[in-house]
């Protein structure tokens, strides 16, 4: 009884590691399969640079050796990687610091064959850039959506990391995070998928791929750590879907058209919410409108919390700039936000994304004037900051200490209640009743300080 019992268990284990085997080799050929699939897609991309002595001399790039001539200029060269995404026109992607102010272009296919590019557009604020080539017989990579990709998935990365030589290495991995901005800079339109597989210098421009062989990212960056230039398990790739948008509008029109809402946002943070008496810490704040923008014009306020934007929710103010940049100018979009602890939509039809949109907000332009004063409508964070009782007037929330107010007394956390004999309750009223006074050179506003006591102060144009 007892050999039979050990044979029927040994029968059980040889077809529980068969099945096994079988698993893993199914495993193994799916990735085979992506890989053999997508490489003839992923190109080399080589540039060249010419670089003055002056300008090697000026960054501390040049090493003189007397045993040979002092040349006028310098010819450097860089790596990158790109996908084909268009194989009858020849279109390639890939990232914008890969070919920024190169002189020279060569993309070189799987197959060894090389070739010049032209650039066809370029955007330096997401990092990506469009190429062409005149070839024939080219392999192209489709498309995949970003936004179905989930934590854990398997991914495969391909390029050619440090040289020619490892052109098209293939590499595999996890998607470790999503949603990830604040990775190369504030001013840049960031929303990176995080992974592990290897990705290092040369790598840039290359292709992310799901296990279905679609591309759904591109790779971009590394965090290395330290002063070391290599892997470390974490790399960022800029999501197919974005990518897509404005790969359109680099082919179409050469640059990106974006979108416009006119706030400036703010984190979310547990004490702010606290004291917004909201439960969700996901959201934008709004710091301040931007006067005569979209958001003004839809009714958006100072102190609303932006919690949804066509249904879609917003994690925080880099997923809500996404979400604004990449929808079409002109289109009318139900923006909900949390105000006074209660929930509201309102509609915001958006506008095309002005040359310097900084130059608009209220707070700069009170910032910067002549009396040294930057103004806030009173809100419940602002209540709570400066232990406000005040409702429809201004709050000081910064002052400059070589101004003309801050000479006179005027001090943050300050109430601005009027202006001449007409009461403030904006900043848009503010500016408007400054540039009415500017001709008699001074205006009179009445302020009312924290301990309670109010009086007029006369405030002198310059």
């Amino acid at each position: 009884m007892n050999k039979m019992k050990q044979l029927l268990t040994s029968i059980l284990w040889i077809g529980v590691l068969s099945a096994q085997n079988t698993v893993l080799q199914q495993f193994s050929k799916a990735f085979a399969d992506v890989a053999e699939s997508a490489r003839p897609a992923v190109v080399t991309i080589i540039t060249d640079k010419v670089i003055s002595l002056e300008e090697y001399e000026n960054f501390g790039f040049f090493f003189y050796q007397p045993n040979y001539p002092r040349q006028k200029e310098f010819k450097t060269n860089a790596l990158g990687s790109g996908v084909i995404i268009d194989a009858e026109n020849g279109y390639i992607i890939t990232n914008n610091h890969v070919v920024d102010e190169m002189d020279g272009i060569r993309v070189k296919l799987i197959d060894k064959r090389e070739f010049d590019a032209t650039i066809i557009g370029t955007d330096p604020k997401t990092d990506l850039a469009i190429l062409q080539i005149d070839a024939d017989n080219l392999n192209d990579l489709e498309l995949g959506n970003s936004d179905k990709i989930r934590v854990g998935e398997w991914v495969l990365a391909v390029g050619s990391p440090f040289s020619e030589n490892l052109s098209h290495t293939v590499t595999t991995g996890i998607v470790s995070a999503l949603g990830r901005s604040n990775i190369m800079n504030s001013q840049s339109y960031e929303d990176f998928i995080q992974t592990d597989a290897a990705i290092n210098p040369g790598n840039s421009g290359g292709a992310l791929l799901n296990m279905e062989g679609e591309l759904i990212g591109i790779n971009t960056a590394i965090a290395t750590g330290g002063y070391e230039k290599s892997n470390s398990g974490v790399g960022f790739a800029i999501p197919s879907n974005m990518a897509s948008r404005v790969m359109r509008d680099l082919i179409d029109k050469g640059f990106v058209t974006r979108s416009w809402l006119g706030v400036f946002i703010q984190e979310l943070d547990n004490e702010t919410a606290q004291a917004l008496d909201i439960s969700t810490r996901n959201g934008a704040l709004i710091t301040d409108v931007v006067e005569g923008s979209p958001a003004e014009k839809g009714g958006i306020q100072e102190g609303d919390v932006i919690v949804a934007f066509n249904d879609e929710p917003i994690a925080d103010p880099a997923n809500l700039k996404n979400v604004v940049s990449l929808s079409s100018p002109n289109s009318s979009n139900r923006v909900k936000v949390i105000r006074d602890g209660s929930p509201k939509t309102v509609k915001v039809v958006l506008e095309e994304l002005p040359d310097n949109p900084r130059q608009y907000a209220t707070s700069e332009r009170v910032k910067s004037n002549e009396f040294g004063l930057q103004l806030k409508k009173i809100t419940d964070s602002l209540k709570e900051k400066y232990d406000l009782k005040e409702n429809d007037a201004l709050v000081v929330t910064r002052i400059d200490p070589n101004g003309e107010a801050y000479d006179k007394g005027i001090r943050e956390g300050d109430i601005i209640k009027r202006v001449g004999t007409e009461k403030v309750t904006s900043v848009k009223n503010f500016n408007r009743l400054v540039e009415q006074s500017r001709e008699r050179n001074a205006i009179l506003v009445l302020v009312k300080k924290p301990n309670g006591g109010s009086r007029f102060y006369t405030l002198n144009f310059k």
